[in-house]
């Protein structure tokens, strides 16, 4: 039904944008010429002006739209239209870093307002003062893999410590990783044998639940060592679900990367949360910048993109992947 609904709304676009045409097109033969505007009276050059604006004004929109729908076509990729994950964690440095991840939070949190997406928090753990050491958020729109998925690696931040008297200038890191969220369409089979469950006591604020039982479950998939945890229901088994269906995601998108890794050699491994690894720059001192190191795109507003306007970010390396494909002359 979702993928119904999707299909839908890219006929609609497209008859939407013919009937623009054709409406702009009566406009065009309703103004009146501009060979004869030495025979026309003040009040029709006033109607003609009128008209140009509107045209102008209509057909500027139209282009704005065709852009968005030009655009879409770059989510072509296997698993870009499913829901994601996204992990992040933070890096040495403590308090800097872990509220440089709670920054990255609540970036991504109002760009999937901006984008009319749901996000939850899966599981998180809190820093000792301030924002988190790791969480991880859920993010359901259609294409939110598509749109996040350039988004996974270590981002830095450069500013004046607020936690530092000396007023001196830090460095911290965080990493970010997307992965999709599979539907029941996508199979995926693991062997029991491969698999290490544990279970522990959920952290979290208070409540009797969270100091008496041991309701956490993390897996470790021993092979590819990939680690999955979830403590944010009250029961073992449900917890053990969510952890299964994350262990499966996981596990598809490391597909989804050879198979790219395959066709371009853009692709980037995950790497250590620090120097020399950087995907993005965030420097609020002594100027401010937000730089992207892999398409080199840039931009001064860094009020808007910690306020989640990182879309033009997203588009210039979704259009330096393209590139890498060799599928940039059809965009």
């Amino acid at each position: 039904m979702q993928y119904r609904s999707y299909l839908t709304n890219k006929v609609n676009a497209v008859m939407s944008a013919e009937k623009s045409v054709s409406d702009a097109q009566e406009l065009i033969d309703m103004c009146p010429s501009n060979n004869n505007s030495n025979n026309n009276s003040n009040d029709e050059l006033s109607d003609a002006e009128e008209i140009q604006k509107e045209i102008v004004s209509d057909l500027s929109t139209l282009l704005t739209t065709l852009e968005k729908e030009k655009f879409d076509l770059m989510f072509s990729d296997e698993g870009d239209s499913l829901h994601c994950f996204v992990e992040i964690h933070s890096g040495a440095g403590g308090t800097e870093s872990n509220d440089w991840a709670a920054m990255l939070v609540r970036m991504y949190k109002r760009w999937a307002e901006k984008h009319q997406h749901n996000i939850t928090v899966v599981h998180s753990i809190d820093g000792e003062e301030t924002g988190y050491k790791s969480i991880l958020l859920q993010i359901e729109g259609y294409n939110a893999y598509g749109w996040l998925k350039t988004e996974a690696g270590v981002h830095r931040l450069v500013r004046i410590s607020p936690f530092s008297s000396t007023g001196k200038r830090h460095t911290s890191f965080a990493s970010v990783w997307v992965f999709p969220v599979i539907d029941d369409n996508i199979e995926i089979t693991i062997n029991p044998a491969d698999l290490r469950i544990d279970t522990y006591r959920a952290s979290g604020a208070g409540g009797q639940h969270v100091n008496t039982t041991d309701s956490a479950v993390r897996i470790t998939h021993i092979p590819t060592n990939i680690v999955v945890q979830s403590q944010n229901s009250r029961s073992q088994h449900k917890n053990k679900e969510e952890s299964m269906h994350m262990l499966k995601s996981r596990l598809y998108q490391l597909e989804l990367e050879k198979k790219e890794a395959e066709l371009s050699k853009d692709y980037a491994q995950k790497t250590s949360i620090g120097w020399g690894h950087q995907i993005r720059s965030y420097v609020l001192h002594p100027y401010q910048m937000v730089k992207d190191l892999r398409s080199n795109y840039e931009s001064s507003d860094i009020t808007g993109i910690l306020d989640g306007e990182i879309d033009e970010f997203i588009k210039s390396n979704l259009e330096l992947k393209m590139i890498a494909k060799g599928q940039q002359d059809w965009y």
